[in-house]
């Protein structure tokens, strides 16, 4: 059968409301109409079709439309179903029996990792990252793995003096500068590692979760037991583990409508 022809116009729509919710703020219909390449007379009826349903405001003193209370509402009620940590728990846990080591799913909170899911092996580590644990974001995997994703300005608001930089066990990014660098060479990897960061003995590797614009919402990390800290060898699983994650996470992106950068 052919696309109803209501079709295109919910996408264009959607298109729209995206639009919006990518933008710091209100702009003009014109603006919307340039970025999706659409008719203006076009753009002006769905903006209107769209503030009747309440997703869209029109603030006629600024010429100017921003999302609606219907949008907000939307976006609550996104959260109140956890639709990212629901989606994530069954991957976590194949991903911890695939490789016998525990799984989380964090976000960065501020400036600080804040692990919303975490699931075991069969024999599981004594670990300081429990759920609703919060640690220094430039000490772990997770947090570093979503900061190398983040603009640099938006980094820096993140990290704007040495009093920021809270360290646990000696190790880790000291200074802004410490950061960057660390940042810029786990680019280089594709993925973010800790080694006795968070705790010593430990190691963590992690890869970001993607939304929908391909910003990084969220990264899932795999922590282990690091035997001989510093010893020659003891590295090589975490390039075999990081792209076990990375598949993990490529995997949630994909449930949740994201885009893997």
């Amino acid at each position: 059968m052919g696309e109803s022809s209501e079709v295109p116009a919910l996408r264009r729509g959607l298109g729209i409301l995206r639009a919006l919710a990518a933008r710091p703020g209100p702009v003009s219909a014109a603006a919307i109409a340039r970025e999706l390449g659409l008719p203006r007379s076009t753009t002006y009826h769905l903006l209107a079709e769209l503030e009747a349903a309440g997703f869209v405001t029109h603030l006629p003193a600024e010429r100017r439309y921003g999302l609606g209370i219907a949008a907000f509402e939307l976006g609550s009620a996104y959260l109140r179903h956890d639709p990212l940590e629901r989606l994530a728990v069954p991957l976590l846990r194949k991903l911890a029996d695939r490789v016998g080591h525990t799984a989380h799913l964090g976000v960065l909170h501020g400036n600080e990792s804040l692990y919303l899911v975490k699931e075991r092996p069969t024999r599981p580590e004594t670990l300081v990252t429990e759920v609703g644990v919060r640690l220094p974001g430039q000490l772990t995997a997770s947090g570093r793995a979503i900061l190398r994703h983040l603009p640099s300005p938006h980094v820096r608001a993140l990290f704007p003096a040495a009093s920021a930089f809270v360290l646990r066990t000696g190790r880790g990014p000291r200074t802004l500068a410490e950061l960057r660098r660390t940042l810029n060479a786990e680019g280089r990897l594709g993925w973010a590692v800790e080694d006795g960061h968070v705790t010593e003995g430990f190691a963590s590797v992690a890869c970001p979760v993607f939304d929908h614009g391909g910003r990084p919402m969220a990264a899932i990390s795999v922590t282990l037991r690091h035997l001989c800290p510093g010893a020659e060898g003891c590295e090589e699983t975490w390039p075999d583990l990081a792209e076990e994650v990375r598949l993990t996470a490529a995997e949630l992106t994909s449930r949740i409508g994201g885009q893997v950068r």
